[in-house]
């Protein structure tokens, strides 16, 4: 069957929704004449556009909804005449949107209300015996799409970059460190964090730009009141497609599993990434840096992993 007009449901954290892009390009790529619409979280909608491969942004915001919400919703998207949808997240809610909607194909995972889908899958992610990227690819599989590339890749416009102070209005030799994720279970301690960006400046002799969004700005005193005029503190002070564009200027980014991360692998940025290994399903295996000349230092305790170890896997990076 030749699909024309398709929709993607994903609208959890900006991370998750990223790694969606390799299959967000394969649905596109099922014909040539194919129009691809995405349903995201009003908070990624900025980055949901920078995606080269989609047509339409439509917004639902990650909450819980009332039925005459969904109701409104179902009947804008009815408008539409799709002939498909994937549901990447799974959600009771979507699923019904999907139903109500009238899209004769429905493709997600076999769990919440999952009898109004026409295609499902089981959802093993748990396992994680593959990549994020992979599981989205295998879930568009389910209708004969076919893998464009793994590595997911946005295109962050110029002006972007403009409105940025003017250190970062050329690739300097600055390393971005984002010291927060936003579970706390696989948070490295602040304080190696802040021992990180200070031996950095020192023994590297190289600025360091701490990011993050603007529910981390509370926590950035830890940081702008550290006294270090090589240490730029960035957090919360950035769009998600400005924050896009800092890390391109990057030499590369310091960070736990977080967003960030996968924002940096959408632009080819090396990462230095912090994991835990002792949590089946959200490890370095399903989460870990997709762009080159990454890598990961993972240990079942977060604290074992030393400040030092961190530092020699940066110049690790450096020198390659």
């Amino acid at each position: 069957m030749e699909y024309k007009n398709i929709l993607a449901f994903r609208n959890d954290r900006f991370g998750e929704f990223l790694l969606n892009i390799p299959a967000f390009r394969a649905l596109k790529g099922i014909s040539g004449q194919t129009r691809l619409s995405l349903v995201a979280d009003p908070y990624v909608e900025e980055l949901a556009e920078c995606i080269d491969c989609v047509d339409e942004v439509l917004t639902w915001e990650n909450r819980r909804h009332s039925m005459s919400e969904i109701v409104r919703f179902s009947a804008k998207l009815r408008k539409k005449n799709f002939d498909l949808c994937v549901i990447f997240n799974p959600s009771k809610e979507f699923n019904i949107i999907s139903f109500l909607s009238g899209i004769p194909v429905r493709v997600g995972y076999s769990r919440k209300w999952h009898f109004l889908l026409t295609h499902t899958l089981k959802d093993l992610k748990y396992l994680e015996d593959k990549h994020e990227v992979d599981y989205n690819l295998q879930l568009a599989g389910l209708i004969g799409a076919s893998a464009q590339g793994r590595r997911p890749s946005l295109d962050i416009s110029e002006d972007c970059y403009l409105s940025l102070p003017e250190e970062f209005n050329e690739k300097s030799g600055f390393i971005a460190v984002h010291p927060w994720t936003s579970d706390p279970v696989k948070q490295w301690p602040v304080a190696f964090f802040l021992l990180l960006a200070e031996k950095i400046t020192v023994e590297l002799g190289m600025k360091v730009v701490i990011v993050g969004g603007r529910e981390e700005a509370a926590m950035k005193f830890r940081f702008s009141s550290y006294g270090n005029d090589a240490i730029i503190d960035m957090t919360g002070k950035t769009t998600l497609k400005e924050l896009g564009a800092i890390l391109n200027r990057s030499r590369l980014l310091v960070s736990c599993d977080s967003g960030p991360v996968h924002l940096a692998s959408c632009l080819n940025i090396p990462v230095v990434a912090i994991f835990r290994s002792d949590m089946p399903g959200k490890g370095s295996k399903r989460w870990g840096p997709l762009s080159e000349k990454s890598v990961v230092v993972e240990k079942p305790d977060l604290s074992k992993i030393g400040v030092e170890e961190v530092l020699s896997k940066i110049q690790e990076v450096l020198n390659k």
